[in-house]
C-alpha cells in the first residue's frame, strides 16, 4: 500500500477486558481523528447485554445462559484491529493505542502490519517481550501485588461451561464495589465509578490472558512506541509497568520507549483522561512535517 501523505492523524484505539467502544472527542476536536475497534463478541449488536442482566437480574439464567464470545480468542481481537488499521492507513498516519489488556492485541497487530503503524501507545497496558502473556507476568514479583484478584468477586457461573468469565457488573454487593473500586479507580468518586461500571460488557473471552502476545523486534520492535505510565495503577503495578517498558528497550534499544506518566488509576478519571488525551495531541504534533517520520519523544 502506497501512504497517503496527509498529516491529520487517526487514533485506532483497542480496549481492554470488558471494555466497549468509546469516543475522545476532545482529540477529535483538536483536529485528529479517533477510532475505537470493536471487537469480536463486543457491542451493542453482540447479544451480552441480555434480559436476565437488567434489574431485577434473574442470576440464575445470567450464569447460565450461552455467550456470543465463547469460542473467541486473542486472534479474533488481532483481526479486528488489523483490519481497522487497513481501512483507516489508507487516509494518512496511525496511531495505534492499547488499553491494559487491550496491549496484547496491539503487539500482535503491529507484528502483522508494521508498515501501516506509525506509532504505537501502551495506556498502563501489557506489553509482552520476555514473558508469553499478561497472565505469566501476573505472576512475576512485580505482579503480585496486583488487585486484579479483587474483580473476581464478581464472576458468575462456571468459565468451563460458558466458555467464557462471565461478571455481574451490576451487582449491588457494597463490599464487592468497593474493593472493585479500590483497586480499579481509586481516585474516583462513587457515581463515576458506577457509571464506568455500566460501560462493561459482562463476558470476556477465556483465553486472552493467556494467549501469546509477545512482539517480535523485526516486526514490532520497529515501530516507534510511547509508553503512558499510570502511577496509582493497582492492577497493572507500576512496578511491572516499568519491567515491560525495561525488558522491550532491551530487546529494541535503538528503538526504545518513550515514557509519560500520569497520575492515574487503572481507569483514569475523566480529569485524568484529559491529561492523556495532552499526551497523544502532543505525540501528533511532533510528526515531522512532510517527511512522514515520527518522532521518539512526545515532551
Amino acid at each position: 500500500m502506497v501512504r497517503p501523505p496527509s498529516t491529520v492523524t487517526t487514533f485506532v484505539f483497542v480496549t481492554g477486558a470488558n471494555g466497549t467502544s468509546t469516543a475522545a472527542n476532545e482529540l477529535v476536536a483538536r483536529g485528529h481523528r479517533w477510532l475505537a475497534v470493536d471487537l469480536a463478541g463486543h457491542g451493542s449488536t453482540s447479544g451480552q447485554f441480555r434480559l436476565s442482566y437488567q434489574a431485577p437480574q434473574d442470576l440464575l439464567a445470567f450464569a447460565t445462559e450461552p455467550s456470543p464470545m465463547a469460542g473467541v480468542t486473542l486472534d479474533d481481537y488481532v483481526a479486528a484491529t488489523v483490519a481497522v488499521v487497513r481501512r483507516v492507513a489508507e487516509h494518512g498516519p496511525v496511531v495505534l493505542v492499547g488499553g491494559s489488556m487491550g496491549g496484547a492485541a496491539v503487539s500482535q497487530a503491529a507484528n502483522a502490519v508494521p508498515d501501516l503503524i506509525d506509532h504505537l501507545v501502551y495506556d498502563s497496558a501489557y506489553c509482552c517481550v520476555d514473558l508469553a502473556s499478561p497472565a505469566e507476568y501476573l505472576q512475576t514479583p512485580e505482579g503480585r501485588a496486583s488487585r486484579a484478584m479483587d474483580l473476581l468477586g464478581a464472576v458468575v457461573g462456571d468459565p468451563a461451561v460458558l466458555g467464557v468469565i462471565r461478571s455481574n457488573w451490576r451487582t449491588a454487593d457494597r463490599g464487592f464495589l468497593a474493593r472493585a473500586r479500590d483497586a480499579l479507580m481509586a481516585d474516583a468518586t462513587e457515581p463515576e465509578f458506577l457509571a464506568v461500571l455500566n460501560t462493561l460488557q459482562p463476558d470476556e473471552g477465556l483465553t486472552i490472558s493467556v494467549a501469546d502476545a509477545r512482539g517480535e523486534a523485526d516486526t514490532w520492535g520497529r515501530i516507534p512506541r510511547t509508553y503512558i505510565r499510570h502511577t496509582e495503577d493497582r492492577i497493572i503495578p507500576l512496578a511491572l509497568q516499568d519491567r515491560m517498558i525495561a525488558e522491550a528497550d532491551a530487546l529494541t534499544p535503538d528503538n526504545p520507549f518513550a515514557v509519560e506518566s500520569v497520575r492515574a488509576s487503572h481507569v483514569p478519571t475523566v480529569a485524568r483522561f484529559e491529561e492523556i488525551v495532552d499526551i497523544l495531541d502532543r505525540l501528533a504534533r511532533r510528526r515531522t512535517d512532510g517527511s512522514g517520520v515520527w518522532a521518539q519523544g512526545v515532551s
